[in-house]
């Protein structure tokens, strides 16, 4: 809780900040231990995995970045992310935009089944969707397997953007309206400039999802020039045995794009989350 001081200023309860910084070594914590074993060797691994490393070996990096071909995966993981987030969001914009302006008999129906397309895991459908892209010749293909994270991202950004649009009031609607605005036009003119910060939500978060996302880029691509960054790990495991320093390594290479691009746009990525948050 809070409380007011004299001055009438809003006073923190002293439990907050203790609290505070336990949820920050929280996640601070697992960052740090991955930063020690990435340049710690097999050996100082297995005997001090949690404290900081005795001997550093830098080449773990260099090793890493070899063994698991960044060069070339984390290109296709970019392509990936950003085919994932643009075309996410454009299918998001327009389903919310229909669920929260348009009146129609089927709005709560939609929602209902949005609802349900994000509890059902989209992993049930892998072999009927594998045989169909197959036949598609969407296998080997970056375009096919973007068109997948599409379908299985769009339930949850819909719901997401949808919480935004809602706080966007209505008088901005009718005041298109009388100026003669038509729908499509209320949509690219007056609501989706208004709904930028709920739009950056929507485009970063799909795409950290497209990112780190194994599962179906595992399934669906084979060829060793296309594979993302999630599946460089593989390179890091023998027949008996993992190298968790070249794990750690690859760890952190995987993560340092998306960690810079959050930190450069955290400000904007927070506002829209917590605006699309106060209305549902």
């Amino acid at each position: 809780m809070r409380r007011r001081s004299r001055s009438g200023r809003q006073r923190a309860h002293p439990l907050a900040y203790p609290g505070l910084a336990v949820l920050a070594a929280f996640a601070v914590f697992p960052l740090i231990v991955l930063l020690f074993n990435s340049v710690k060797s097999s050996s100082e691994l297995g005997s001090n995995p949690l404290g900081p490393p005795g001997d550093p070996s830098f080449g773990n990096l260099a090793d890493a970045w070899a063994a698991g071909r960044f060069s070339s995966t984390l290109l296709n993981s970019t392509l990936l992310a950003a085919g994932t987030g643009i075309g996410v969001t454009a299918i998001a914009s327009l389903t919310a935009y229909a669920m929260t302006r348009m009146q129609t008999r089927a709005g709560r129906g939609l929602l209902f089944y949005t609802l349900i397309c994000t509890a059902v895991p989209a992993q049930l459908f892998i072999v009927p969707l594998f045989f169909l892209w197959t036949n598609l010749a969407l296998t080997n293909n970056l375009f096919g397997l973007i068109v997948i994270y599409w379908a299985v991202f769009s339930p949850f950004a819909t719901l997401l953007l949808r919480s935004y649009l809602l706080t966007i009031p209505r008088d901005f609607d009718e005041a298109g309206r009388i100026e003669g605005a038509s729908e499509r036009q209320s949509l690219t003119r007056i609501i989706l400039p208004l709904a930028r910060p709920g739009l950056l939500v929507v485009a970063l978060t799909t795409a950290l999802f497209a990112w780190n996302e194994f599962f179906f880029a595992f399934t669906f691509i084979q060829d060793e020039g296309l594979k993302p960054a999630s599946t460089s790990f593989l390179a890091f495991r023998s027949e008996f045995a993992t190298n968790w320093g070249l794990t750690s390594a690859g760890g952190l290479i995987m993560i340092a794009p998306p960690l810079l691009l959050f930190l450069v746009l955290q400000r904007r990525f927070i506002e829209g989350l917590t605006t699309g948050g106060l209305k549902a």
